[in-house]
């Protein structure tokens, strides 16, 4: 959507038109603002998960064939293991580990075989833009257990949206005149790419382990590469299937055991003798 119909040469004003509306909209929703600390995180995580994160993606949009800017970032799964052994104490599992190593050399093998000229700092703002995100999740999911999804979306939304703006004042001056095409492509971004998006991303944060969700986000390159092909008509070969193969078997590796887990912990609970309630009844 970004490198099809929207303006290549104003990635400011392009992640603060997409990421503005979309925060108020949420915003409308919950009707409910930041207290206390949460003013300097919504700050802190709007900048690497909206303000950084959507300027750099919008660069690489622009510089980058979809499938080859989807496999950089699908790197992430290993990012935010890192950072949640780091910050969250939460080691990564060697299933989990080595999932991420066979969907990450799924991503090398897509980005060894590449049929178009790399652009460089193309590939520069790929990786800050995995970095970013990477880091603002985990942090999301440290300090956003007492905040509800959506209303962690509208707070950073906003707050990247704010931090951007005066930034693309001075840096790029008015706002780019939109076109029918663009007007339409950003109205799909803001809605459904940013919105909706986000707001699933964060309550996957809170219902899963960071390390598993960056594992779910290898799929990244099978959406990109197949979007480039169908629609920016991108050249993907078999040396790329193969290294999409790799990248399934690499998610399926590190979340299905997660989830069997989770079965038999059921299982467990509900082969469980009947408990004593407090009065004295069996349940």
């Amino acid at each position: 959507m970004t490198r099809q119909l929207l303006p290549a040469e104003t990635p400011l004003w392009g992640s603060v038109i997409r990421c503005l509306p979309a925060g108020l909209l949420v915003l409308l929703i919950v009707r409910r603002l930041p207290q206390g600390a949460w003013w300097w995180r919504s700050l802190v995580l709007g900048v690497l998960n909206v303000g950084g994160f959507c300027v750099l993606v919008y660069i690489v949009g622009q510089r980058l064939p979809s499938s080859l800017a989807a496999a950089l970032m699908s790197a992430s799964a290993a990012g935010m293991m890192l950072f949640a052994w780091m910050l969250l104490r939460q080691r990564p599992k060697l299933r989990a580990a080595v999932g991420a190593l066979i969907g990450i050399g799924g991503v090398v093998l897509m980005l060894g075989v590449g049929g178009e000229d790399v652009d460089g700092w193309g590939v520069v703002a790929s990786v800050g833009a995995m970095l970013a995100s990477s880091l603002g999740f985990v942090l999301t999911a440290r300090w956003g257990q007492g905040v509800a999804p959506l209303t962690m979306t509208a707070w950073q939304l906003l707050a990247g949206s704010l931090v951007l703006l005066p930034v693309a004042l001075l840096v790029e001056g008015s706002p780019p005149v939109l076109d029918a095409p663009a007007a339409g492509g950003f109205a799909f971004v803001i809605v459904v790419g940013t919105a909706l998006a986000y707001a699933a991303w964060f309550t996957g944060l809170r219902r899963l382990r960071p390390g598993v969700v960056g594992i779910v986000g290898l799929l990244n390159p099978v959406t990109g590469a197949v979007l480039g092909v169908v629609v920016g008509g991108e050249a993907f070969g078999l040396p790329q299937f193969g290294g999409l193969a790799l990248v399934g078997c690499g998610v399926l590796l590190g979340v299905v055991p997660g989830r069997m887990a989770v079965r038999r912990r059921r299982s467990t609970v509900f082969d469980a003798p009947a408990s004593v309630s407090r009065d004295g009844m069996r349940g």
